[in-house]
């Protein structure tokens, strides 16, 4: 019953994540498209109250008018809208369900015992949780600090960019190497992420809050405030599109089981970041295909790199097809090694990968996969051989599978 009260709190904090990120983002990306899309006003009256720029649009059977004001401009309403609360409750559901999920059953989901760094593979469950804190934290610091020493007034952001991208490769290495792959991937996409936060709450808000009262009070507010806020604004569009995939990943064992998995998740967000460049241009007005077909390019790297290779990687038999099930049907009846590996499975995968598992942490199959029988174990042969030989599953290896039952599983030949 603890386990369903769990896993119905991790639906319904998903939910909240989902939706918060989905606000958030979207309005984030609006206002690029906006500041991207401002035209030089063209009433004279809007130039001499310091109209920066001008966009009309139709949305919803109406026309909308939107100014930007260079300056301060007359009087500023009380009603003045924020944009805030959105990235804090992305942020802090998304910390939740890592909470929940990971740090609850960190020798589960952290833990990296195949790590090849001896002192990562040993760590216990709570020293595993620490160090995740620290990753996430120090990720931030890293982050910050670069900006802060590399381009403090805007100027070189251009270097500051080539830092950045330097970083996330570093962070993608240490992850894999540090992390269980799935952990791995889902930790690099939380650096990014609480980046965005931490631009919202300690510059963004902070810097636009000093201009507000600035300009309340008659002042002429620091353009450095709003270059800041712009330069960790822009730093947050191009994590979107990486960070979103990095959080979807854990549905797909094949990108954090390769042994390269640090690689593939790089392209990944390089990929991502390309792709974003191009909206962000085009709504500017320039129509860059260069930039999206360089990220589509990085993207059958990353195919290539992670296709399975070998005979044994064929695809899996389709439940419906008549001729695989009577040739797995006749696999079961001649015995031999699918006897041996669903001994393996039996012992070491079917607590969980059950109809109805019984090991305490799950009330259902994970990922749907079910291995209770020769034929579900024939069925879904590829990836058991994949998960295994990378030493993904068992999670945290807490069945204690032994190094020959894991040569017998990766060289079988379904």
């Amino acid at each position: 019953m603890e386990a369903y009260f769990l896993d119905f709190a991790n639906l319904l904090l998903r939910w909240l994540h989902v939706i918060a990120a989905v606000a958030w983002i979207g309005e984030s990306i609006y206002f690029v498209m906006l500041d991207n899309s401002l035209r030089p006003p063209k009433a004279a009256e809007d130039k001499q109250k310091g109209v920066f720029g001008e966009m009309w649009a139709v949305h919803g059977g109406g026309f909308y008018h939107n100014q930007k004001y260079a300056s301060a401009p007359a009087k500023l309403p009380a009603d003045l809208h924020w944009s805030f609360w959105k990235a804090y409750t992305t942020w802090l559901s998304g910390f939740g369900l890592f909470m929940l999920l990971y740090m609850a059953n960190p020798s589960f989901y952290l833990v990296n015992p195949g790590s090849p760094w001896e002192w990562a593979a040993n760590l216990t469950g709570w020293q595993a949780n620490l160090v995740a804190l620290a990753f996430l934290l120090g990720g931030w610091i890293v982050y910050n600090e670069m900006c802060k020493r590399i381009s403090p007034n805007m100027e070189r952001d251009g270097l500051l960019s080539l830092g950045v991208a330097v970083l996330m490769v570093v962070v993608a290495y240490l992850s894999t190497h540090i992390f269980a792959g799935r952990a791995a991937f889902l930790l690099t996409g939380a650096v990014m992420a609480t980046a965005m936060s931490a631009n919202v709450f300690f510059w963004i808000i902070p810097g636009q809050r000093r201009m507000v009262k600035a300009m309340k009070a008659g002042e002429t507010p620091n353009p450095l405030d709003g270059k800041r806020g712009k330069q960790r604004s822009v730093h947050n569009t191009y994590f979107t599109l990486p960070v979103v995939l990095l959080m979807l990943s854990n549905h797909y064992s094949f990108t954090y089981t390769h042994e390269l998995s640090w690689v593939i998740m790089s392209l990944f967000i390089f990929a991502g970041a390309l792709i974003r460049q191009f909206f962000v241009l085009m709504h500017a007005g320039q129509t860059k295909p260069a930039y999206p077909a360089a990220g589509v390019a990085l993207i059958l790297v990353a195919v290539w790199i992670g296709a399975p290779s070998g005979a044994g990687n064929a695809a899996p038999m389709a439940e419906g097809d008549g001729q695989a099930v009577a040739a797995e049907e006749a696999t079961v009846a001649s015995g031999g090694p699918v006897d041996e590996i669903h001994g393996i499975m039996e012992q070491r995968c079917v607590a969980c990968h059950a109809q109805h598992p019984s090991h305490e942490a799950f009330t259902a199959p994970p990922a749907g996969v079910v291995l209770e029988t020769k034929e579900q174990l024939l069925r879904q042969a590829d990836q058991v051989k994949q998960v295994v030989a990378s030493h993904y599953m068992p999670l945290g290896n807490l069945t204690q599978m032994t190094d020959a039952e894991r040569a017998s599983i990766a060289s079988w030949t379904p």
